[in-house]
């Protein structure tokens, strides 16, 4: 065992020591050579170190570096070294951390992990919450709670009854809330066509003004951060209204919760504080490894009416249980990685991070905007979307930048606009790597732009 730890910490280190300078895509050479990791099951055991060996001679090149510094895409953060070397021990101590006496320091790190982040968030003091996978299981951690609430407040019992016969719920969400949003919400048995979604503005900001007139059990959904071009809901007068009539507020701030954490970003933030339940990824922004998610509610006795569960067998202490407060039962202990990570940067450090990568995506901006492309967004975050011209031009300049391999942008549609889609979140990135990627994508993109004119003419 130690020799074959010391073994894959090598490789490790040396992968990471090399993502910087390789080629961010994997090449289709790297992925061709996946299939030796194919065919028949084996009638009987490998050499351990043989195993790990060809996992790292075949399954190395054939990643995406989305952990290095010039990977672009999806709203990917890197690991922090704290929390990738917590992740480790985590994974050597093989807690079971749904409770406090399957694992005494995976419930105290869970709770110590989201008091710091409700401080950090800025939301109110007495917030409970739950360490899940990612933002669609933060979205329906929080939005189960909305559910059980609000039919409770009508007299319904959610949990006796279950929905069949249920008061109908009202869903409002934004004309431009992210697909895992309506995810969350059909695992919850909210069908598409019974949401009512409302208009928003250039940038993808709910329009206030067009909230409907609630009556009756009702969630309002925000969102902190569009997914393209980074925008906020309006929160204050939607929160206002809604609660006047006495519906709950959920914020998807898988992303844009974490501008509260810098100063000069937290005014994205303003009156968000008031919601309900917000959800947020720490393997985004906090730059923790995969996976964690985080669901925050403001009443915590409405999160665990929703996911508590009860077996002869099972603690029911006083004290705080994950398990009452998460969707699943058995669960890794993702607080560590958070833990690690708060504790290694501090508030001044996240702050630091945070506004880092928003003037880094403003310089991308800026710099390709001079080059003579058209940036279709305010760049008020950390997201940038740029148009090069014809949607088939921009499609093709985002392929050849992908496969160049300098960085890593994705694609989109916004508004009926074909655009590339330029995320920046990860603690490694450096000035440095901005500048090497603005040269990259700007000489890949007039290459592409003249190939396009040549065979048109």
């Amino acid at each position: 065992m130690d020799d074959l730890l010391r073994d894959v910490a090598a490789r490790a280190s040396r992968y990471l020591e090399q993502l910087p300078e390789r080629p961010v895509a994997a090449t289709p050479e790297a992925v061709a050579a996946l299939k030796r990791l194919g065919g028949p099951l084996p009638e009987t055991g490998n050499d351990p170190a043989a195993i790990v060996s060809l996992l790292d001679e075949v399954g190395a090149p054939a990643t995406v570096a989305s952990a290095g510094p010039r990977y672009f895409g999806f709203v990917t953060g890197g690991a922090l070294p704290t929390s990738l070397a917590a992740n480790w021990l985590a994974s050597a101590w093989d807690q079971n951390s749904f409770s406090s006496i399957g694992s005494p320091v995976g419930a105290a790190i869970d709770a110590i992990a989201l008091e710091w982040l409700r401080d950090i968030f800025g939301l109110p003091v007495g917030c409970g919450g739950a360490l899940v996978t990612g933002a669609t299981m933060a979205n329906f951690t929080g939005l189960a709670a909305a559910r059980h609430r609000v039919l409770t407040d009508a007299g319904w019992d959610l949990a006796e009854d279950g929905l069949t016969g249920a008061p109908p719920v009202t869903i409002v969400v934004g004309g431009e809330a992210h697909a895992t949003l309506f995810k969350a919400l059909r695992l919850l048995g909210f069908g598409r066509r019974n949401l009512v979604r409302v208009p928003v503005d250039a940038q993808g900001r709910m329009m206030a003004d067009a909230l409907p007139t609630l009556s009756g059990p009702a969630i309002v959904c925000l969102q902190a951060g569009n997914v393209n071009t980074g925008a906020f809901d309006p929160a204050g007068p939607v929160i206002e209204q809604a609660h006047a009539a006495r519906a709950w507020v959920h914020v998807d701030g898988a992303f844009g919760l974490w501008a509260a954490a810098a100063p000069e970003r937290a005014h994205l933030m303003a009156g968000y504080d008031g919601a309900d339940s917000w959800a947020v990824d720490g393997h985004k922004w906090l730059n923790v490894p995969y996976d964690c998610g985080i669901a925050l509610v403001r009443r915590p006795a409405d999160l665990s009416a929703a996911m508590a569960v009860q077996a002869a067998y099972l603690p029911m202490e006083t004290q705080r249980q994950p398990i009452h407060f998460t969707p699943e039962s058995s669960r890794r202990m993702r607080g560590l990685e958070v833990w690690a990570a708060l504790k290694s940067l501090g508030r001044a450090g996240v702050a630091e991070m945070i506004e880092r990568n928003c003037r880094q995506a403003a310089r991308l901006a800026e710099g390709l905007s001079a080059a003579g492309f058209e940036i279709l967004n305010e760049v008020v975050l950390n997201q940038v979307l740029v148009s090069f011209g014809p949607a088939d031009v921009t499609q093709r300049v985002i392929a050849a930048v992908q496969t160049e391999g300098t960085c890593w942008c994705g694609g989109t549609v916004w508004q009926d606009k074909t655009a590339m889609r330029i995320s920046v979140s990860n603690w490694a990135t450096t000035d440095a790597d901005i500048e090497r990627s603005l040269e990259a994508i700007g000489r890949v993109a007039i290459a592409e732009i003249k190939a396009a004119a040549q065979k048109a003419s």
